[in-house]
C-alpha cells in the first residue's frame, strides 16, 4: 500500500523528487553573479524569469551542469541556446551564449564545455514542463585537505574537486 501512496504523491506533485531517481545534482555552469533570480510566472504565458540570469565575463566556458544528451543546440530569435536532457524528466537550458560547442544528439558529461558566455548567461531547469528554480539544485565543489611536504620534496598534484549535493 505504501508504494502506491508514494507513486500517487509523485504523480500529483511534479515538484516532489521521483522515488527512484530524484532531481539531478547540478554543477554551476559558469562563474558569475546572479543578477536576476528565478521568478515563477503566475501563468504559462505571464511575465517572470524562468531561470537565472548570471553576469559573466564574455568568452568563459559554459559547461554542462550534469551528464546528459543535447536535445537542442541552436539559435532562437537571434539568441544561442543549448538544452540538455538529464533523464528522469529533468532538462537544463543554457542561453544567451556567445558560441555553441555541441550539436543535437551529443552526449555530454558534467563539466564539459557546451559553449562560451556572453556578458550575461541564462540558466534554467525544468521537470517535464514545470520550470524550477535551479539554485537549490546546485551542489558545491569540495577539495580535500592536502598535506604539504616541508622537506623540499615535490608536492603531489591536488585532489580533484568533488561535487557535493
Amino acid at each position: 500500500m505504501i508504494p502506491l501512496i508514494v507513486a500517487l504523491a509523485v504523480a500529483v506533485n511534479p515538484l516532489m523528487p521521483a522515488v527512484a531517481g530524484g532531481p539531478p545534482c547540478l554543477a554551476p555552469p559558469v562563474s558569475g553573479t546572479v543578477t536576476d533570480p528565478f521568478r515563477e510566472p503566475s501563468c504559462p504565458y505571464c511575465a517572470g524569469n524562468r531561470g537565472l540570469e548570471i553576469a559573466t565575463v564574455p568568452g568563459l566556458a559554459v559547461t554542462a551542469a550534469a551528464s546528459g544528451t543535447v536535445t537542442f543546440a541552436g539559435i532562437v530569435a537571434g539568441t544561442r541556446y543549448v538544452v540538455v536532457d538529464h533523464g528522469g524528466g529533468y532538462r537544463t537550458t543554457s542561453g544567451k551564449l556567445a558560441t555553441v560547442a555541441v550539436r543535437t544528439g551529443d552526449r555530454v558529461s558534467a563539466g564539459s564545455a557546451i559553449g562560451t558566455s556572453g556578458p550575461v548567461t541564462f540558466f534554467g531547469l525544468r521537470s517535464g514542463e514545470v520550470y524550477l528554480d535551479p539554485k537549490p539544485y546546485f551542489g558545491t565543489f569540495e577539495v580535500r585537505a592536502q598535506l604539504v611536504p616541508l622537506d623540499g620534496r615535490d608536492r603531489r598534484p591536488p585532489p580533484v574537486p568533488r561535487l557535493r549535493c
